[in-house]
């Protein structure tokens, strides 16, 4: 009964997650592609600059003590307490610190608008500390559901005012108050709705015993921040607003594709591993593999075959330059599913040390490679930037076969089946649609084409993953 429960809980939180991270992302174009026709690349250059600021300063709010709670089997009162305020004390410490900063920052990038647009996006780091523990008592009970409408909530309201705000020609200020609402709204509405609530008792003793764990999580994630962004950085510095725009669109709406699965994973893979840890671990870790590839080869392999008409549809001629930094992120797209599974495995067992070590090792060898990169060009930075990730799933993988004994041919026989019909599916959809002239037409033919072929040659393949997802979906509508 217990296995059935979990496996019932399992199969709604990826349901939910599916549903949630579905309904964002389609909002969020929805939304992305008003804003985007309105706006210019500067806009969205200006903001782009100031992500790595937000990534790390967000990463410094969590401290990786959200990820020691989930793991942790009996958390307290005190427990999630001491997190709480820990978090609201760093988030307002770092606002403080950040908005005396805004003169550097902007002399850094050489541009005086980044003082007052910074000191205002950087308001959400006070609500992001206020949300991060009612998040987390959320995500370990697996309240998948109640988080995804919190979240729609919060992205309507957000991308409403920033379409307000665009409409009245407010510019970049329309980016940056969408980005505030957001982070606002969703943190309160966590506050409200999580089972849990803080009380005016500052022990901070019970961090300690958290630390050894979660500082390696910490530093690992300060360092994800970092190499995430470095490209807006370098791109910044080398090049100019404009281009980073180019940038941030490709990337934007590969991550906006690949967020729906990435969303539905990590909504289950960490909990649902702490539970079976001792039992049935391989099996688990293999059948999320094969549902992972089974959605990420035909979606993210199939939005690089569409990235011309999609942008041409969507926002317009001016962003065709982004175009090609769309379909390279698309790559890496296909496996970041898997590369998110085998650091969930680890961080199941506590492995912070090696957690930590693969990501620094990574980091260090990607920060190399663009910056020797850099005088060849944007298009070559990303491809280096992404052969790191292709390289890194050994080093992920030999850790999860000392863990749970899974071969590399078992990883091989679990995903080669889901590329191949990638393949047969895109190139029966290329050759029936090449006489098409139309972009409309074009677009609308190849995602029908593509994605019919691929479910009939799956089901002509008898796939048990397609089966049991239909399966699940019909007793959701009964």
């Amino acid at each position: 009964m217990a296995e059935q429960s979990l496996k019932d809980k399992t199969a709604k939180g990826l349901f939910w997650g599916g549903v949630s991270n579905g309904v964002q992302q389609l909002l969020g174009m929805l939304f992305g592609i008003y804003l985007a026709r309105i706006l210019n690349a500067e806009d969205y250059g200006l903001v782009g600059m100031l992500a790595i600021f937000t990534g790390i300063a967000n990463t410094i709010i969590n401290s990786g003590f959200t990820v020691a709670l989930t793991n942790k089997q009996d958390v307290t009162h005190k427990d999630y307490n001491a997190v709480f305020w820990f978090s609201c004390f760093v988030g307002l410490l770092l606002y403080v610190v950040l908005f005396f900063s805004a003169p550097l920052i902007a002399r850094f990038y050489n541009r005086s608008e980044l003082i007052s647009l910074s000191r205002v996006l950087f308001v959400g780091f006070f609500f992001s500390g206020i949300g991060t523990v009612a998040f987390t008592v959320m995500f370990k009970k697996l309240m998948v559901k109640e988080q995804a409408k919190i979240d729609i909530t919060a992205l309507v309201l957000s991308g409403l005012i920033g379409i307000v705000f665009a409409l009245k020609g407010w510019a970049y200020w329309a980016l940056v108050f969408q980005s505030v609402v957001y982070v606002s709204v969703s943190s309160v509405l966590k506050c409200v709705i999580a089972p849990w609530r803080p009380s005016l008792e500052f022990d901070f003793r019970p961090l300690r015993d958290m630390f050894s764990f979660s500082v390696k999580i910490f530093l690992t994630n300060i360092f994800q921040q970092i190499n995430n962004n470095f490209f807006s950085v370098l791109l910044g510095r080398l090049f100019n607003a404009t281009w980073v725009g180019y940038y941030s669109q490709g990337y934007k709406w590969m991550l906006m594709g690949n967020t729906i699965l990435c969303g539905m994973v990590n909504s289950v893979a960490q909990p649902v591993l702490v539970q079976v840890r001792e039992e049935r671990q391989s099996y688990i870790f293999r059948k999320m593999v094969r549902f992972a590839v089974f959605l990420s080869f035909p979606c993210m392999i199939g939005l690089a075959f569409v990235a011309k008409e999609f942008i041409l549809i969507t926002i317009g001629e001016k962003w065709m330059p982004s175009v090609s930094f769309l379909q390279l992120f698309c790559l890496l797209g296909t496996i970041l599913p898997i590369w998110l599974l085998y650091t969930q495995l680890l961080i199941s067992y506590g492995k912070s040390n090696i957690y930590l070590l693969g990501n620094v090792s990574q980091g260090v060898i990607q920060l190399l490679l663009l910056y020797f990169t850099s005088p060849l060009g944007i298009e070559t930075m990303i491809k280096a930037y992404i052969s790191t990730y292709v390289v890194s799933l050994f080093y992920w993988h030999y850790q999860a076969y000392k863990l749970i004994g899974i071969s590399l041919k078992d990883i091989v026989f679990d995903v080669f089946p889901y590329a191949v019909i990638t393949a047969l599916s895109l190139g029966s959809a290329w050759l029936l649609t090449a006489a098409i002239h139309s972009v409309y037409l074009l677009f609308i033919g190849r995602v029908l084409l593509m994605g019919s072929i691929y479910i009939t040659l799956l089901w002509l393949a008898n796939c048990a993953i397609l089966k049991e997802s239909l399966s699940f979906l019909r007793n959701k509508e009964s």
